[in-house]
């Protein structure tokens, strides 16, 4: 495997004089006085709750949506309404525990954050460790030359705002960079009517229905690979109703080697490799699509988009598709997988766009042929 060299322009900014948000919004919310209360429950607020326990911060109680509020608790605490909380508390802080990309909901959260300190935290959804000041300047080399590969002032602004948020947990950098899908599809991917599309992580097809939505419904031929049992289910009865032809469904893992692992089923985006899950297939890209002309390869893959990209390295290295790899998942997705691709095949042009979302979710990578 060659070498690759990467140049920069002489005098040409660093992160380290970009990133303004130098402490992190748990040491903020470790100094604050006010009542914290936590916007959300499950599996977020758990987590949350965990960070809190060990920054030694108290939460003040729990809130969730009206509808949901029905008068239980969630980890000993009663969940109120925010309507409740405005009665009896005048000032205090609101940590939001839970994911959306629905347009309304995110509205609401932006209204409560122009009326009351509201902090969106930034814990990995695989993965130990959070994403702080002292985390960036661990790995500012990596970071300083992903930058420097980007290929646009606009992925620059995604990359340096996703840092800047993920640091301090602040909203207002996320509404800046949301992009929609069709502009993302025109500006960047510019999909022909001619695409072999892998599709690693295809849920109910929703990729897919973009894709198709963007190119008439012209294709040269598919393959979609999930392994959630009801998330297939549905995907099958996608493209039966939508009577496509030429696309292999695979219901396996994406991995780097044709193996078996274990996988837990939560029926939805995040089901996951587990160790108390059942044995299933895992597949690597190169094994199943062989001599594919693979034009298009996307990977969102709830945290093993390494692995994904490990398995389709003669796909990459052969045929050099277009990417769109997720890269929100671990903290170090940022930096290690835009450089494990440039490794791979360095003919490549990285952007980044965040599509709406809150927190940084579907934040993508997306390396287009040179």
């Amino acid at each position: 495997m060659h070498s690759i060299s990467i140049s920069f322009p002489p005098g040409s900014a660093g992160l380290e004089s970009l990133v303004t948000e130098t402490e992190s919004c748990w040491e903020i919310l470790q100094k604050e006085t006010r009542p914290i209360f936590i916007y959300g429950m499950g599996d977020g607020a758990e987590k949350i709750m965990g960070v809190f326990r060990q920054y030694h911060i108290t939460v003040a109680g729990i809130f969730a949506s009206d509808e949901f509020v029905r008068g239980h608790y969630f980890a000993n605490f009663k969940v109120h309404k925010l309507s409740e909380i405005e009665e009896l508390v005048d000032d205090f802080v609101i940590v939001l525990a839970f994911g959306t990309n629905y347009a309304n909901l995110i509205q609401h959260i932006r209204m409560l954050s122009r009326k009351h300190t509201l902090y969106a935290p930034d814990v990995p959804v695989i993965g130990e460790g959070l994403f702080t000041y002292q985390y960036f300047l661990e790995h500012l080399q990596e970071f300083n030359t992903v930058y420097r590969m980007l290929a646009d002032e606009e992925s620059r602004k995604v990359y340096l705002n996703t840092i800047q948020y993920k640091i301090s947990g602040k909203i207002r950098y996320l509404e800046p960079i949301n992009h929609d899908p069709e502009e993302i599809f025109r500006t960047v991917l510019k999909p022909t009517r001619n695409e072999c599309f892998v599709d690693l992580g295809a849920y109910t097809g929703d990729t897919i229905r973009e894709l198709l939505n963007y190119t008439n419904r012209k294709y040269y031929s598919i393959h979609a690979v999930e392994p959630d049992k009801k998330n297939f289910k549905k995907l099958e009865r996608y493209v039966e109703n939508a009577q496509l032809r030429r696309i292999s469904l695979h219901h396996c893992i994406a991995w780097c080697r044709d193996t078996e692992l274990p996988f837990r089923t939560k029926a939805g985006r995040q089901s996951c490799l587990a160790t108390d899950g059942e044995c299933f297939p895992a597949r690597s890209v190169d094994s199943f699509v062989q001599n594919d002309p693979v034009t298009f390869l996307k990977m969102d893959v709830e945290g093993f988009e390494r692995e994904a990209i490990w398995g389709a390295f003669r796909t990459i290295r052969r045929r050099k598709p277009k990417l769109c790899v997720s890269v929100y998942h671990r903290n170090q997705d940022l930096f290690e997988l835009p450089l494990l691709v440039r490794m791979i095949h360095p003919d490549y042009k990285f952007y980044f766009r965040h599509r709406l979302y809150i927190p940084a979710w579907d934040t993508n990578l997306y390396a287009i042929p040179e």
